[in-house]
Order: structure tokens, then sequence, then C-alpha cells
């Protein structure tokens, strides 16, 4: 019996909603921290036209790959070993990068960490989508996300919300410029920058929060 994520059985859909948007001009997709495979397989399925690489840390990958040899979508790849503090990250550019629910669980070395690979594996004109609790000028969205931040650092200090300036900071380090910012259902927001191909002008930064769907 494979696990299976409520949180992503909940979740899948709205996220979808928005990577469809968000990736339509895209081809190849590194998803960071698969987990359970659900979103993986669940995106692959309704987005034919992206080419989708799961990755997890190597303790994690042995239910990933038999969930996606399971379900053997042409457009789903096999798992691969990857920690975020790899470097370089054994994977081949890539035109997006996903991740969901992962930042407010890795340390604070780790975060930066992922940005310094996504900002290595993203091509001209690439994507960074990245799902999850945000807090905004030190506070949170509402006070389920106060309380789940509370017990990541009871479990670990280094852990927690992450402050969307901070991670905005960290994008912008690697060359990324925001493009959107999606509130989603249950207090979580989609964040997505993009890596401005060479000659075009206009920075593409939203005005303000999507709060669709």
């Amino acid at each position: 019996m494979l696990p299976v994520s409520e949180a992503c059985e909940r979740n899948k859909g709205p996220i979808l909603a928005v990577l469809a948007r968000e990736l339509a001009a895209q081809h190849a997709v590194l998803e960071i921290a698969s987990g359970t495979g659900q979103h993986a397989v669940h995106f692959a399925t309704h987005l034919p036209h992206l080419t989708w690489q799961p990755s997890e840390v190597p303790a994690q990958l042995p239910p990933l790959i038999e969930r996606i040899a399971c379900e053997a979508l042409p457009n789903l790849r096999a798992p691969v070993a990857l920690d975020v503090r790899d470097d370089p990250w054994p994977v081949a550019p890539v035109d997006a990068v996903f991740s969901a629910n992962s930042l407010h669980i890795m340390d604070s070395r780790a975060v930066r960490e992922f940005f310094r690979g996504a900002g290595q594996q993203l091509r001209a004109g690439g994507v960074l989508c990245v799902y999850g609790p945000m807090r905004y000028r030190g506070a949170f969205t509402g006070a389920s996300n106060a309380q789940f931040d509370a017990w990541l650092k009871a479990r670990d200090p280094l852990s927690g919300i992450r402050d969307f300036e901070g991670l905005d900071a960290l994008a912008i380090e690697q060359g990324l410029k925001l493009h959107a910012d999606h509130a989603m259902p249950a207090n979580n927001q989609i964040l997505v920058w993009r890596r401005p191909r060479p000659g075009v002008a206009g920075s593409g930064q939203s005005s303000g929060i999507d709060q669709s769907p």
C-alpha cells in the first residue's frame, strides 16, 4: 500500500489551475521534494505538454519510485535522488522548477541552497514555482499558520514558515524576478519567479497578490 497524503489530494486541483497558466510555455519541469508522488502524477496527467522529473532525498525515494513506475505515464520520468544541498544538482537544465510544502520543512541553509540550485538549473525564460504557507513582513496570513509555525520550530528551530521578503531576496540573487503571488486555499500561496530572456525589457513583476484561484 503506497503512502497517501490527504493534503496533496486537497490541494492538487487548485495548484494545477495555477500551473496550467504559469507553465503553459514550458516543457521540462524538475520537481523538488516530490514526496508521495501524488502531485507528480496528477500534474503530468493533466499537463501532457510537460516532461515532469520528480526528485526526492535518497531515504524517501523508494515509495516515490514505486508510484511513478505503477503509473507509467509517457511524460513522467523515473525519480532521481536529489538533496538541495548537492552542488551541482544531478540533473540537466530545465525550463521550470516546482516545489510544494518543502521550504518550511528545510532548515535555513537548505532554503538558500534550494534557490542556489534552482538558479543554476533554470534556462533563460525559466520559471520557479513554490507552493506553501508564507509570512509577509513578519506576519502570518492566518492563525492556523502561526500555530503550524510554532509546531515546526518546536521540532526543528531552523525550520518554519518563511518570510516572502527573504525568499524574494534569495531569488533576486539568482537573477530571478517576481512574476506573481497567487493566494491559495488554506492560507497558502504560490510564488512565481521568472528568469528574463536576454534582451527582453521589463521585470515582469506583478503589482500585487493575485487572489486566484
